[in-house]
């Protein structure tokens, strides 16, 4: 049965004792063309930081300094093919849109060690903090946080960190407006390639230009999930959802892959004779599940709308559709709405197919609707929560020549208003759960989310 990973939390090291051995700016390996790279409008809204973190077992192989010196190679040969992580960020003089100056200026490669074991981290798949010591944050006294994101700041960073029981880790920070999370996991298949001296995986398709907008732009839709930007306050580094200055618990939840079936179980009980199976996927019962569990613990009001978001990849939904090595970010924000009044008494099963149809509303007029609405009016998704999924990209599947991952992750920060769904260490199809709530809204939502499980 689904349980908390923790109840209380774990007793972790604080501190990994990371010291820089090396740090360098990693240049392509051969010269490319210099040029600005155009920015669909769905990438001129993630202009922020994605970080990273993947665990790797002892490989008497490749010790790893070994590992060191064949990612930092392969880095400078995937930067020939993905000019841009080489380039910088900027705002176009003639049109006023973000840009990548693809100038060969080069990524940030890093080198450390660290005094600890990975046994004494303990859970990898519990967020901990200090994994920021894993990913580095300045180059040659130059900060490298969100505060200024053009000019010097580089768009890829990798740090190789060394255990003292022969593990490592490969921390990456890439630039959202560089990859979405399809697009990094190519990456990650390509950079593995060579550096296993072989060819890339699969050729990106980075051509930016087949997510431009329509000219004259049409929008053809209502886009409730889209709110216009503050034109006074614009800016391109304007935040999708206002981080909460609350004080804010963390938790996860476990759903082993024996809950999933459950609760679709749960859902086709529900639905009686006339109900559609194929909208009864794991995403979709866990997302409802979710969902109702956070509607419901932010108060009594049965008459108050939730809107949840969450992504969509539209690579297969356009006509015609886009290359699957599309390397830039193809998702959108699918919505679902729902009174709290439907959420408590509605059959699960209804509340699966609301979800399912956030998805099915995303058609290639709906799509091209939404990148022509960012074009008229500038904005960002918007919704009570987005639920963001890292659970099927897969980062564990990539084969290095050290081997598997052991554990991927993100480097997380808490948000209350985004929740995060990614892979068990131990059930690959099982699914943590990450929510960050103020104390009551998370003591509702751990009731619900047990008490909800438990009719399942």
């Amino acid at each position: 049965m689904g349980s908390l990973s923790h109840e209380l939390p774990p007793l972790q090291l604080k501190d990994l004792k990371v010291k820089i051995q090396d740090t360098c700016l990693v240049l392509p390996a051969q010269k490319t063309e210099r040029r600005s790279m155009f920015l669909s409008n769905i990438d001129q809204v993630l202009n922020f930081s994605v970080e990273t973190v993947h665990f790797f077992p002892q490989n008497k192989d490749f010790p790893p300094h070994v590992v060191a010196e064949k990612l930092r190679s392969a880095l400078a040969e995937i930067l020939v093919t993905y000019d841009y992580l080489a380039g910088r960020l900027k705002v176009s003089s003639s049109t006023g849109r973000l840009e990548i100056d693809c100038n060969g200026a080069g990524a940030v490669f890093v080198v450390a060690s660290s005094e600890c074991t990975l046994d004494e981290i303990g859970d990898l798949v519990y967020p901990n903090p200090a994994f920021q010591e894993l990913i580095v944050k300045s180059f040659h006294g130059l900060l490298l946080d969100e505060d200024d994101h053009h000019h010097d700041q580089p768009l890829c960073i990798l740090q190789v960190t060394s255990f003292k029981c022969g593990g490592f880790t490969m921390g990456l920070s890439t630039n959202h407006a560089t990859f979405d999370g399809l697009s990094f996991k190519t990456f990650l298949d390509n950079l593995a390639a060579l550096a296993s001296d072989k060819p890339l995986a699969v050729i990106p398709c980075n051509d930016r230009h087949l997510l431009a907008a329509r000219s004259p732009p049409r929008v053809t839709f209502d886009h409730p999930e889209m709110i216009k930007l503050n034109m006074e306050d614009s800016n391109s580094s304007a935040p999708i959802f206002d981080s909460s200055p609350e004080d804010l618990d963390f938790k996860i939840f476990r759903l082993t892959s024996k809950d999933i079936a459950r609760l679709k179980e749960k859902a086709m009980a529900s639905g009686g004779r006339t109900h559609d199976v194929r909208y009864i996927t794991g995403f979709n019962v866990v997302t409802a599940h979710v969902w109702r569990c956070k509607a419901l613990s932010l108060g009594h009001d049965r008459e108050r709308e939730s809107r949840m978001l969450y992504a969509v990849d539209i690579r297969p939904r356009l006509n015609p559709p886009l290359p699957a090595s599309y390397s830039g970010n193809a998702v959108l924000s699918a919505y679902t709405t729902a009174k709290c009044k439907e959420l408590e008494e509605g059959p699960f099963s209804k509340l699966v197919e609301l979800v399912s149809e956030g998805a099915k509303r995303i058609t290639d007029e709906y799509a091209r609707s939404a990148i022509d609405w960012g074009e008229v009016y500038k904005g960002f998704p918007h919704g009570e929560f987005l639920v963001s999924s890292w659970w099927r990209l897969g980062f564990t599947k990539v084969e290095y020549p050290w081997g598997r991952p052991r554990y991927s992750c993100p480097v997380v920060y808490h948000r209350k208003d985004i929740i995060l769904l990614f892979p068990d260490i131990d059930d690959d199809n099982g699914v943590n759960v990450l929510v960050s709530l103020p104390s009551k809204e998370m003591d509702k939502f751990q009731s619900l989310f047990h008490e909800l499980l438990l009719e399942a």
